[in-house]
């Protein structure tokens, strides 16, 4: 059983649900990344989604697009990001770690050398945005065999047959876009979100985070009645781009805290 696998059975015994705090390796500043890791798990984070930064962030709104600027001027890549997961690793053996990207760092560095660099440094599971699954069946592979979870996004938008074909190849968890359009838009429809969700398990027993759109507690509380995992990425990272490096552990830790009371108050 995998660290995630494991984090979601616990939880499921204590009736509780999932948080899923996401932040972009390197911002404000790689020296800054690690502390920030730790801080959210001090502060209720279930799960860590860490993001690898990127030049064309596709899936991601602006918020996020400025945190990948910000981390690539400071050249963070994915050595360095596989580097920080193995720096937290030092101190924390059991939170898992959730590394979620694009396929072109990956296929740079080559798909198995990959897979064995995530096992060593203790990364949990790998979401990578743009490697449609008809495609990507051997890097599910190579991911599997090191008991690294495939994660796999579905959408609004996701054909019944296809969802199958997602939700029989991911594990770990599967996670669910609540909208249409990129990561912090606006006007989520908490009954859409319901009913696609239901529409979910019908044909898979894993846990379904949800994410895009998450902008404050309220909404999380929302999330958390009717998901597993509530995944919060363009506020937390907000809350980042807002914030001075001397400020910004303890801002993130106040947001943190505000969403941790709002998702164990259902």
């Amino acid at each position: 059983m995998s660290r995630i696998q494991q984090t979601f059975a616990t939880l499921k015994q204590q009736g509780k649900k999932a948080l899923i705090p996401y932040i972009t390796a390197g911002d404000p500043h790689p020296r800054l990344t690690v502390d920030l890791m730790h801080e959210l798990v001090r502060t209720g984070a279930d799960i860590i989604e860490l993001g690898v930064p990127f030049s064309d962030p596709m899936a991601d709104g602006p918020v996020i697009q400025r945190a990948s600027e910000r981390a690539l001027a400071h050249h963070v890549s994915l050595n360095h990001v596989l580097e920080m997961v193995q720096a937290f690793r030092m101190k924390n053996t059991t939170t898992p770690v959730v590394l979620m990207g694009y396929a072109n760092p990956v296929e740079a560095m080559g798909t198995e050398r990959f897979a064995d660099r995530a096992k060593a440094a203790g990364v949990d599971g790998v979401l990578t945005v743009d490697y449609p699954p008809e495609e990507c069946g051997e890097f599910v592979r190579l991911l599997k065999a090191r008991n690294i979870d495939p994660i796999f996004l579905l959408s609004p938008t996701t054909e019944p047959a296809r969802v199958q074909t997602i939700v029989d190849m991911a594990s770990g968890f599967v996670y669910y876009v609540s909208l249409r359009g990129v990561t912090g838009a606006q006007n989520l429809d908490i009954v859409d979100v319901a009913k696609h969700i239901a529409i979910i398990r019908g044909k898979t027993g894993l846990p379904i985070g949800v994410g895009f759109g998450v902008r404050d507690a309220a909404t999380a509380k929302s999330i958390a009645h009717v998901a597993d995992a509530v995944v919060v990425g363009s506020r937390m990272v907000q809350a980042i781009e807002q914030s001075s490096e001397q400020n910004v552990v303890a801002n993130v830790a106040a947001l943190m805290t505000e969403l941790r009371s709002a998702i164990n108050s259902n």
